[in-house]
């Protein structure tokens, strides 16, 4: 249980006291946390998305696939928490898209600044589905340097509500900011919003070279209070559109666990104002802690709205690799609105279904609508797509029309094509929209799963494990948490910071737990 009642108070002026720092570095606040009795353990709350997973399409009625590009993680670190704790994530809390993306697969990085963006192809058979095949696609960003990187204008948005109270939220916040401090520089400015019962600042802008005045002012931090979000997101926009720097990254990022209750609670409401922050020119990043209360569905909301991305970090290790390791693609970004298109060629393709991004389909009107919002990538970042096709002459998923079937064209010139990538990006800053299209063709091809590149079965595995955990009813009954495994051994590959053990042992757990009684997934 916590300790007894605990009343703490540290005002500005013993903070600046304590850092030794002129009073001008932090705002005039107090920030206090109280606590009486022990906290009881409340039943858990946390919400999802509730996304329909996509359907198999017949590429002659459908052809085209459409859908923004993100390099969310939240959903792969949070589905770690349940298994390390011994129970199987709810299916709504698996999204296909981040479980891929969380993982390097060693793409081919562009060497070039002015083409942000190299692609990679593969196709090779399914290992859960005969006579259907697998088509991955991958994106690799352009990596800045840190000489390379932009100004920064960052403001640290913390929750510290009593829901913050236990090690693994904001104490594990402030270790992870901890992490992020040594990693800026003289030219970058950050600043500290706190929200609880009421919103201040406990520090303004200071340069991101003084570690030390960033430190302390987190240290001071302590969890009390409900909380007012909505609130704290206005300060805190309020705090970086002061001090925007328009040759610079102006980002806002929020350390909570979600559990908006007080202020501006409306997700609509919510969504709007960040949406027209962010056309000013102010993203918006959510960091996820805890558990319990835990609300996926805000944070993806917001992240989606900001044009940043949404993280769930449940150790330490996640957080030095998000605010350390990968620090440049979690704050500098280098492409805005990305999407992929895929024209599926009715002569070879019969059907296609694409696994994940569910939450983040768009029409096919909205690929060269420039006025349509997608994702944003980061530098270094990469982002991985996996198609389920159905060749030509394979038996089917779907039983084909009567009537009014679209011709197939003789499989000549383009027509031998599997079909057709297309990118869209925008160069932050940009209005217009830049285009990059790649053929997929046999020569992408591999005879059989054994021979596709490590990258493609590292990466059929990480998805064949999350289809398993969300219940996807498309993965063959005979393919189990054995064969995603089995898969990921043999394609494991350099390890350098050992995600991909970790994988291997979530997945044998996952297995063990899917036999216990009780793990009935909501």
């Amino acid at each position: 249980p916590p300790p007894a009642p605990v009343l703490a108070e540290v005002s500005a002026q013993s903070y600046a006291a304590q850092s030794k720092v002129a009073d001008a570095s932090v705002a005039n606040i107090v920030v206090t946390a109280t606590r009486v009795g022990p906290m009881p353990q409340p039943q858990s709350t946390e919400r999802y998305p509730n996304a329909a997973l996509n359907s198999v399409k017949q590429t002659a009625e459908n052809p085209v696939s459409t859908f923004a590009m993100e390099v969310d993680t939240a959903s792969y670190a949070n589905a770690r928490r349940f298994v390390s704790e011994g129970s199987l994530p709810p299916a709504d809390a698996v999204r296909v898209e981040e479980f891929l993306n969380y993982f390097d697969y060693g793409y081919a990085k562009p060497n070039d600044r002015k083409l942000p963006f190299s692609t990679t192809v593969a196709v090779a058979p399914s290992p859960w589905a005969a006579e259907k095949q697998i088509v991955h696609v991958g994106l690799s960003g352009y990596d800045i340097a840190r000489s390379e990187r932009p100004p920064l204008n960052l403001t640290m948005l913390m929750d510290v509500s009593g829901s913050m109270y236990a090690e693994d939220r904001l104490p594990l916040a402030k270790r992870a900011l901890a992490l992020l401090a040594p990693n800026l520089n003289g030219r970058d400015r950050v600043s500290i919003v706190v929200y609880a019962g009421a919103a201040g600042v406990v520090l303004k802008p200071t340069a991101g070279n003084n570690t030390r005045d960033i430190i302390c002012a987190l240290e001071i931090l302590q969890a009390g209070g409900s909380t007012a979000g909505g609130e704290g997101i206005r300060l805190a926009y309020e705090m970086a559109a002061k001090n925007y720097n328009p040759r610079g990254v102006n980002r806002v990022i929020l350390m909570t666990d979600g559990d908006f209750n007080v202020g501006i609670s409306d997700p609509r409401a919510l969504q709007s104002y960040v949406t027209d922050q962010r056309k000013k020119g102010i993203y918006l990043s959510v960091f996820g802690f805890g558990r319990g209360n835990y609300n996926d569905t805000m944070m993806q909301s917001l992240a989606q709205n900001g044009n940043g991305v949404a993280t769930y970090i449940d150790t330490i290790q996640e957080a030095r690799k998000v605010f350390d390791t990968q620090i440049s693609g979690t704050l500098f970004p280098i492409a805005d609105d990305v999407k992929a298109q895929v024209e599926f060629n009715p002569a070879r393709v019969k059907e296609w279904r694409l696994i994940g991004y569910e939450t983040r389909a768009l029409n096919r009107e909205d690929f060269n609508n420039d006025a349509v919002d997608a994702g944003e990538i980061g530098a270094g970042h990469q982002v991985t797509a996996l198609y389920e096709i159905t060749p030509v002459g394979a038996q089917g998923s779907v039983d084909p029309l009567r009537y009014g079937a679209a011709s197939q064209t003789p499989a000549t010139g383009k027509a031998k094509e599997l079909g057709l990538l297309r990118l869209r990006y925008k160069v932050p800053g940009e209005t217009t929209s830049r285009l990059i299209e790649r053929p997929i063709t046999d020569a992408d091809r591999s005879a059989s799963f054994d021979r596709a590149p490590e990258s493609t079965r590292f990466a059929v595995a990480v998805a064949g494990y999350a289809q398993l955990l969300r219940q996807d009813p498309w993965i063959g009954k005979g393919f189990g948490y054995a064969d995603v495994a089995r898969i990921a051994k043999a394609a494991k590959g350099e390890d350098r910071f050992g995600f991909r053990d970790e994988f291997i042992d979530l997945v044998s757990r996952a297995e063990g737990l899917e036999r216990l009684p009780n793990q009935g997934q909501e």
